[in-house]
Parts: C-alpha cells; sequence; structure tokens
C-alpha cells in the first residue's frame, strides 16, 4: 500500500497523547487503507515492537524519503527495504508480519 510509511512516521512521533496503535490505525486510515487492516498493523505494531523500535523505523522511512522527488508514495516493499537494512531484524520481521498477517502486501 502507498503511503504506509509516511503513516507510521507520522504515527511514530510522541507529540500526540493517543498509544501507538490508535495513531498507526488513524494515519493508515488517512491514506486510504481500510479500518479493519488498519486496526491489525496498529495493533500488531505496538504489541510487537518497543516505542523505539517505532521511532527507528519511523526516521529510517523518513531518511529513505530524503530528496526523492515524489515523497508522498512509500509502498510496504519500500518500507520493508528499509526496516531490512537497520540493526535491528526484529523491526522488519515483525513489519513483515505485520502487513501479511493483516492483508497489506507490497
Amino acid at each position: 500500500m502507498k503511503a504506509f510509511a509516511l503513516a507510521l512516521l507520522g504515527a511514530a512521533a510522541l507529540g500526540a497523547c493517543a498509544a501507538p496503535a490508535t495513531r498507526i490505525s488513524t494515519s493508515l486510515q488517512r491514506y486510504g487503507l481500510d479500518q479493519a487492516r488498519s486496526d491489525c498493523v496498529g495493533t500488531r505494531l505496538q504489541s510487537d515492537l518497543s516505542l523505539g523500535q517505532l521511532q527507528q523505523l519511523g526516521r529510517a522511512a523518513k531518511a529513505y524519503r530524503s530528496g526523492d522527488t515524489n515523497p508522498g508514495v512509500l509502498t510496504v516493499g519500500d518500507l520493508l527495504r528499509v526496516a531490512g537494512e537497520l540493526n535491528d531484524p526484529e523491526i522488519a520481521l515483525v513489519l513483515g508480519k505485520a502487513a501479511i498477517g493483516c492483508g497489506v502486501t507490497p
């Protein structure tokens, strides 16, 4: 799903007081993913990753898009590549499981 990572970027920010799962879900819905799959991804990422891991993923995805001519588009495949380059293999594993388990495929 395009803009999946951008939604995660917003969700990983600490400024809001809502739970990470809620922020992830709301962001994914804003980019067109239905509520059920958005809630699924948000819940899985919140339960399986620490807040620090969510932030790390968000920062890496943001850096991946810097200088891009189309920064509003980041696919699940792009995000999985970014996660795979992090020094924490758990992030990529959890993200992949959430995407597949929730029906959000690259």
